[in-house]
């Protein structure tokens, strides 16, 4: 039988030396897909507590991301696929079974042993072993998440993944990392200035950020395995929105050095700034497109807050958005086919995509005060800033608008959200 070690649990390795905080978000559903697919997830066999907390895991996962409806597991649950009836999983309305067994070796490692069943045509979709620490039970489930997620939708799962947002408490501020759906929530900053514009590297190693605790913005950015940090930029004036480049080689950033707010590219170890805006407005916001080549930002110099694209190597800028309202934190869709936006119309801010080949744009939010997008890695769900119950929450949005999550803090106020690779 297959043994082996998650990718994903290198992952929780990350941040060892960072504040773990108890508290988590709290994730309220809104909405739900238009065809959702009913999934019996069977608590697995063996040791009951390990069981459990895998299972809840399981759940919560596809619960969330409104593409599944949970059918309740009743009477002796199946541990293999000759313990299967088919028919009577049909009768309960199951299109698909997840079952399994849980159990600790010799060596004190869990095995679990998954299969996912297709209950229509009586057959095993996918099945696999894997061992990991008692630590690592989370990560186990969200990696069994995510493989249902794949094999039944035909897109990638993030459950895997991790976020980063800012929480504002009276006048002090948190940097914090948290698992996808807010649990095991680590503070890697703290302080009493202002923190602003999280980026991820490419490979979730390191954050990019803007404090003020020096008493201007200046980009640092923090290794999440050793929790050290580096000054990236602190020129005079301002030094804003860094963005990191897929091959994460070097940043896009935003530098008043030279007067008005212009975007720079700087290598990754401080070296190499070289300034490629020249328009004397405003510009700021950068965004990398995924092969790298492009940028996409915000700028007024048509006479309004609206987005542009260009080439990294400098030049022309193309106007892409048009109409009324006006458009803030462009950041493209991982497939580089389009982008996401805040759109402010009437004193409202709305999350908006836009087609770059049809230019056609599309809401995906009622409106309110709605702000900083980014895409999750599959580009199935989009992560915002908004308010609700009179404070400031996490939010996400399906591209296609149908499903949203609010995510609520334990307290505070939480500012600048940006999804993990």
């Amino acid at each position: 039988m297959l043994l082996r070690l998650l990718k994903v649990f290198v992952g929780l390795l990350l941040l060892a030396q960072a504040t773990i905080v108890n508290a988590e978000l709290n994730i309220e559903i809104i909405g739900a897909g238009e065809n959702q697919i009913p999934i019996a997830v069977i608590p697995f066999g063996g040791d009951d507590e390990l069981s459990q907390a895998i299972h809840e895991v399981i759940a919560g996962d596809l619960e969330r991301s409104g593409l599944f409806k949970l059918v309740e597991p009743v009477g002796k649950y199946p541990r293999t696929p000759a313990e299967v009836s088919y028919p009577d999983w049909q009768i309960r309305g199951a299109d698909a079974l997840s079952i399994g067994s849980v159990e600790i070796n010799e060596n004190g490692m869990v095995e679990v042993r998954f299969r996912l069943l297709d209950v229509i045509r009586q057959a095993e979709l996918f099945g696999q072993a894997v061992s990991a620490g008692k630590d690592q039970l989370r990560a186990i489930g969200h990696r069994i998440s995510d493989l249902i997620y794949e094999k039944l939708t035909g897109d990638k799962g993030v459950f895997s993944t991790r976020i980063a947002y800012v929480n504002r408490e009276g006048s002090r501020f948190s940097l914090i990392v948290a698992d996808s759906d807010g649990y095991n929530e680590q503070k890697v900053l703290v302080h009493n200035a202002p923190i602003m514009s999280p980026s991820w590297s490419p490979d979730g190693s390191e954050l990019a950020y803007v404090s003020f605790e020096t008493g201007h913005a200046v980009v640092f950015v923090q290794s999440l395995y050793t929790n050290q940090r580096r000054i990236l930029a602190e020129f005079s004036g301002s030094n804003s929105a860094p963005s990191w480049s897929p091959d994460g080689k070097q940043l896009a950033l935003v530098l008043t050095r030279d007067g008005s707010s212009q975007i720079y590219t700087i290598r990754s170890d401080g070296s190499g700034l070289r300034r490629i805006t020249f328009s004397g407005a405003i510009d700021t916001e950068p965004s990398f497109s995924p092969d790298g080549k492009s940028l996409i930002f915000l700028s007024d110099r048509g006479g309004s807050a609206q987005i542009y694209r260009m080439s990294v190597e400098g030049g022309p800028a193309e106007r892409l958005t048009f109409g009324g309202g006006t458009s803030f934190s462009p950041r493209y869709s991982p497939d580089g086919k389009n982008f996401v936006f805040a759109h402010r119309v009437n004193g409202r801010f709305y999350i908006a995509t836009q087609d770059f080949q049809s230019g056609q744009m599309a809401f995906l939010t009622g409106g309110g005060w709605e702000k900083k997008p980014s895409y999750a890695p599959n580009g199935k769900l989009i992560l915002f800033a908004s308010e609700a119950r009179e404070r400031g929450i996490l939010a996400t949005v399906s591209s296609d608008g149908r499903v949203q999550r609010h995510m609520f803090t334990q307290s505070g106020d939480a500012r600048e959200p940006v999804w993990g690779p």
